[in-house]
This record gives C-alpha cells, sequence and structure tokens, in this order.
C-alpha cells in the first residue's frame, strides 16, 4: 500500500480531530484506550502532536512486543522538535516507522467553502466574565493552530484583518470579549511567520483573512432564514447533513432510511440556497417533468393504471429502471422534505412570525407590535383550550419542556431579537414584562438577557440606524425581493463587498502584516490592501471549487449538478477568507456561495463551529456569568454564617 493510498483511506476515516489510529483494512480505534496487539497488521496513526500522543505511539510500537508490525504517522500539525527528539530516543522503532508526516489538517471541511475548527464550545469560554481569561486563551492559542493549517494546506499567505475593540472610550479599560478577534488574529499571525519556513509556502501575501466575532451580528444565528438549506436544519431533525425519514418497506409498513444533504447530490447542490418556496415550486416541476420525460416511469406509472405492457417495452423498462430508481428516489426525498417543511410553516404560523422579526430587524416594528403578537398568541391558544392553557402555563413555570407548544423556541427566539435591537431595554422591566407574556422560563430568560453579552460595536449600530430608531439593517439598494421575507441579509455580506473593493475602514479592520505606526491612523476608508505590493485585482489560475449552477427538468445528474470536472479551471481574484469566532451561521453560508459568483473571488467561510438556530439558543443560555454564580454562592454562605450565629 502506497503512501497516496494510506492518505485516501485516512482522509476517507477522519471523522473526528479526537485523536484516532487505523489499523487496515477496516478498524479504527482511540489511542487512548487499551487495544488489542495485532502484530501481523499494520497500522496509521493520524494524531495531534502532544507530549501524550507521542509517548503513547512510541509505547505502541518500540521494544519486542510492539501492538502492530509497521507504522504510518501522520501528524495533524507542526510537530515540535523535543517530540521528534523523544521518537529518535528509541532506536527499536525507528525500523518499524514506514511514514512520519505532518498533514497540516486541524480542521473539518463543512462544503467546498466552508471549515470549522471544531470549538463548539467558544461561545461560552469566551464571551462571560473576566474571570475565564485564561480558559479563553487557550480557546483561542488551539483555534488560531488550527486555523493555521488550512492556509498551510492550501498554501496561502494571507493578509491577516481583524475587527478592532470596539470602546471608543480611551479611559476605559477594555474587556476580554471585546479584544477576541485582535487576540485570535496576533495568535493566527505568529503560526503563520512559522510555516513560512515551509517548502513551497508562499513569502508574500496571497489572499485575504478577515478575523471576526459573534457580536459583529447578533441576529444571523437566530432569525429565521427562509432558504431550502436553512429551513432543513432549523425546522427538522437532523444530525449534521443526515436526514433520517420513513419509507415503504417491502414487507409492509415503514422503515427508517438515512439521506445526506450534501454536494455529492445535485438538486441539494443546485436548490439549498434558493428560498423555501422557489425551492418547493422547482421540485414540483422536477417531479412532473420527471415522469413525463422518463420511460421507466411512464410505463411504471401505466402497469399501475393496468394497461398491457409488451415484452419490447418490459425490455426497455429493466434497462431504465436502475436510474430510474436512483432518480426517483431522490427526487420524492426532496419533495418529501419540502413538504414537511412547508406544513410546519403552515402549523406554526411561521409567515407572521418571520414578518415581525424582519421588521424588528429594519426597525418597522417595536415593543407595541412584539407585545399584540404575544398577546395574540396567547388568547389564541385560550380559544383554543383554557384548561390547556393553563396547565401548560404552571408546567413552564415548573420548568417543564416536554408540555410546551411547538413555537415556543421561535418566542424565545423573537424576544432575543428584540432584545439585540433594544439593547436599552436591558436596564428596564419591560424586557422582563414581555418574557413573561411569553411565559418563558427562568431558563429561557437567560438566553434572552445574555445576549448583552454580544452586544454590537457601537459604529455598526450607527451607520445603520437613520431615521428608523431601532433599524439595525437596511434595505440594500439595487436588490430585489422577489419572495415574501427574503430581506433580511448577514453582516458579512456587506463586510465583504467592502473588503474586495478596498473599502473596508482600516480603522475598525486593521491589518496585523502592516508595521507602519501610521497605519493605524490611516484615513478612514483606507484598504489595508493597497499596501500589498502585487496589484490588489491580481488574476491567477486556480481550479476553481464552485461552477455556476445549471438548472435542470428533472434532477438527472448529467443536467442539473454544479459541474466540477477535474481539469476545469478558472481565472478568480484573490480568495477572500472570514472567520468568526462563535459560530457560524447557513445564512452566512449562503452569502459566500453568492458573493463568490457576484464578486468572481472564491469566498470561503470559516468559524469555531456551523450552528443551528436551537444549538446557539442553547450555547447563549450558558452564558450567566460568574460573578452572578459568585454572588448567589457568597450570599448563601452569608445565610450559613447568620444562621450559625443565631444558634
Amino acid at each position: 500500500m502506497s503512501d497516496n493510498d494510506i492518505i485516501t483511506c485516512l482522509m476517507a476515516n477522519l471523522y473526528s480531530l479526537e485523536v484516532k489510529m487505523f489499523v487496515f483494512p477496516a478498524v479504527v480505534e482511540d489511542i487512548k484506550k487499551r487495544r488489542q496487539p495485532l502484530p501481523n497488521m499494520d497500522a496509521v496513526y493520524y494524531i495531534q502532536p502532544t507530549q501524550e500522543n507521542v509517548v503513547t505511539l512510541v509505547s505502541d510500537m518500540a521494544g519486542k512486543s510492539h501492538l502492530y508490525r509497521d507504522a504510518y504517522v501522520f501528524f495533524s500539525s507542526s510537530v515540535p522538535k523535543e517530540l521528534v527528539a523523544h521518537i529518535k530516543k528509541e532506536p527499536t522503532i525507528k525500523p518499524r516507522l514506514r511514514a512520519m508526516k505532518e498533514m497540516n489538517l486541524e480542521y473539518f471541511a463543512i462544503d467546498s467553502q466552508c471549515f470549522i475548527t471544531d470549538h463548539g464550545k467558544a461561545l461560552e469560554e469566551l464571551y462571560r466574565d473576566e474571570e475565564t481569561s485564561r480558559i479563553g486563551d487557550e480557546c483561542l492559542t488551539a483555534m488560531a493552530n488550527r486555523i493555521a493549517t488550512v492556509f498551510a494546506s492550501m498554501l496561502e499567505f494571507p493578509f491577516v484583518r481583524y475587527r478592532a475593540a470596539k470602546s471608543l472610550d480611551p479611559t476605559t479599560m477594555t474587556t476580554f470579549c471585546d479584544l477576541i478577534p485582535t487576540k485570535l488574529a496576533a495568535a493566527v499571525w505568529n503560526c503563520l511567520t512559522k510555516y513560512k519556513t515551509l517548502n513551497n509556502f508562499p513569502q508574500i501575501e496571497t489572499c485575504d483573512l478577515l478575523i471576526l466575532d459573534r457580536s459583529i451580528d447578533q441576529i444571523a444565528p437566530i432569525i429565521h432564514e427562509w432558504t431550502y438549506d436553512a429551513m432543513c436544519h432549523d425546522l427538522l431533525e437532523m444530525d449534521g447533513n443526515k436526514y433520517v425519514h420513513e419509507v415503504p418497506s417491502k414487507s409492509g409498513g415503514f422503515e427508517k432510511k438515512e439521506y445526506l444533504l450534501e454536494e455529492h447530490d445535485p438538486i441539494w447542490s443546485e436548490l439549498r440556497h434558493s428560498h423555501i418556496a422557489d425551492a418547493s415550486e422547482r421540485l414540483h416541476d422536477k417531479m412532473t417533468n420527471f415522469v413525463l420525460k422518463n420511460k421507466a416511469a411512464q410505463m411504471h406509472q401505466g402497469s399501475r393504471d393496468g394497461g398491457q405492457v409488451s415484452t419490447r417495452v418490459l425490455q426497455k423498462m429493466v434497462q431504465a429502471l436502475p436510474q430510474y430508481n436512483e432518480q426517483m428516489d431522490r427526487l420524492s426525498t426532496h419533495v418529501g422534505i419540502a413538504g414537511k417543511i412547508n406544513n410546519i410553516i403552515r402549523e406554526t404560523g411561521l409567515k407572521d412570525l418571520g414578518q415581525l422579526e424582519q421588521d424588528l430587524v429594519f426597525g418597522d416594528a417595536g415593543t407595541k407590535d412584539v407585545i399584540n403578537f404575544l398577546t395574540e398568541q396567547t388568547v389564541r391558544k385560550c380559544n383554543e383550550s383554557v384548561f390547556l392553557s393553563l396547565l401548560l402555563h404552571i408546567l413552564t413555570c415548573l420548568g417543564c419542556k416536554f408540555m410546551q407548544d411547538v413555537t415556543h423556541e421561535y418566542k424565545v427566539r423573537l424576544l432575543m431579537i428584540y432584545a439585540a435591537t433594544h439593547p436599552e431595554k436591558f436596564e428596564s422591566d419591560e424586557l422582563k414584562k414581555l418574557m413573561e407574556i411569553a411565559y418563558l422560563s427562568p431558563d429561557d430568560m437567560n438566553a434572552v438577557y445574555n445576549m448583552r453579552f454580544l452586544e454590537a460595536a457601537p459604529e455598526t449600530i450607527s451607520s445603520n440606524n437613520h431615521k428608523k430608531k431601532h433599524g439595525i439593517r437596511k434595505d440594500r439598494s439595487g436588490e430585489e425581493t422577489t419572495w415574501q421575507l427574503s430581506r433580511f441579509y448577514p453582516m458579512i455580506e456587506e463586510l465583504i463587498e467592502k473588503l474586495s473593493k478596498n473599502e473596508l475602514p482600516v480603522n475598525e479592520y486593521p491589518c496585523m502584516n502592516d508595521p507602519s505606526p501610521t497605519f493605524h491612523g490611516a484615513s478612514h476608508y483606507v484598504s489595508a490592501r493597497v499596501l500589498d505590493t502585487p496589484s490588489a485585482h491580481s488574476m491567477r489560475s486556480r481550479r476553481s471549487t464552485l461552477a455556476r449552477p445549471r438548472h435542470s427538468d428533472d434532477g438527472y445528474s448529467s443536467d442539473s449538478v454544479l459541474r466540477r470536472t477535474t481539469s476545469e479551471f478558472k481565472k478568480m481574484g484573490k480568495r477572500i477568507f472570514v472567520f468568526i469566532v462563535g459560530g457560524a451561521t447557513r445564512s452566512e453560508l449562503r452569502v459566500c456561495h453568492k458573493l463568490t459568483t457576484n464578486l468572481w473571488r472564491e469566498i470561503i467561510l470559516g468559524s469555531s463551529s456551523l450552528d443551528d438556530p436551537a444549538q446557539f439558543v442553547e450555547k447563549v443560555k450558558a452564558l450567566t456569568p460568574i460573578e452572578d454564580e459568585n454572588e448567589n454562592r457568597n450570599e448563601n454562605e452569608t445565610e450559613v454564617a447568620e444562621t450559625e450565629v443565631i444558634e
């Protein structure tokens, strides 16, 4: 087995950054656990370069009682010299090491234009109080190492831009949370300078990296995004990209079947970023045209209607069946998914809620509209069943969740949006009253109150404010909304466009690469990229990762897939990488795909995680400050002390 074969198998089996080792042909084991000796088989180690892992490797392969015959060792990032020296100290291991390489692959590819560093707890570890700074620094260091491996593996050396601290008053102490992008940018820069010693690694800047944090856009993770991709992950129960649904079984009844919503599916690639209404219409047309055009489908329908089928027709039908079954299964699955989403939208009254969400964001709705909506929901529920409504309220107050109605999560998200658009309400009782009207539990109230940890930058709010008091978005000129509820857009869309046009303000988004002391004092709209020696719009040949979609009528892969051939090259500008600390969203991924086509520059989105709205809400709930917990603890200790004195 060659090194290339081993790497191929390694990548096929790699599904976690947890330390793994592979025993061919098909055994995957955890290096941290006790394993059965297999001295007649070779093993492939894919491990992080830590002291613990290297010690385990040496223990496995050294001496006479080694676990495996030979070992192929692949490190996920650069190996410190002292660890290499530790391996060399053991003479018996050298003959058994068939390969030892640095892969620089400490990240997960979500799709062709998105990766994550697998820091699912980044929000909790970074956005609490100052006492978490040590944990936060460790998190940012690990995150920076993994981000750097992206550029090492892609042979890109970026201009490192980042959101500057938001504090406008020089006398005010800058908080740890406010410095997150700055700290991460510095850590990434330090890692990248080390990679410049690698062979073939660029010595001058080849792309742009913009480091942001979740405070840049509080709305995107919680607002309802109405595209097919976002709706699937928001409204359906999915495990990552895996959708489980029931299909008729041969024995009668139903059986569960797994379906992956990924880019290899041409229908998914074509419709994923379409509005759900548009996707539903096109799926209906595809199914109709497929049945009309496909001979096997027509004959299958004819046999069901009782028509006679000749031998020659049967032969053609058999020849067409494999492709017919595959295409029919794919189409029927997507039609079923879209139908289920539309049913949920109708049953939960999601359109009215979605309209209110967007009106809040654009400043067209306020407190009275939220009160009216919540009151109407309560009255409607009471009219359906007064007893059930009272029982639901009692159970909610007791912290029970299993009896809550299906729109309960939507109310939490609505009030989180309200809190983000009305930050002054954190200091009043009005927000609390709204949550009482919505019957929120104390745990859900935490999610709303904790939005204050992610308050947007003052300049972001003021620049989009204009005449609307609480609007934190403005309608984009030249943007036509064909479908209802397509008005919202993530903030990164504007930032990426400004970066591409050299209009990103340097005082708000400085660059790590420029050592000039006057850099941060440059005029407001001077871009860091004007300091780039090569032309800012230089074009170079690069393999395309995203081709223009070709819409099909029936869903055949030859007609509808986003075609990617190994020989296809496109002339594109420098890549733009955007990294968001604290979790990215499906809407932000959609923007990166959209702008890749519009700007003719490949936009790659990175983040600590890719969160669905429900996941993000749970993470925000966990942001209760430690100082509050300490206060409660101190109060309890005081009460105990007083009791002891009285006794």
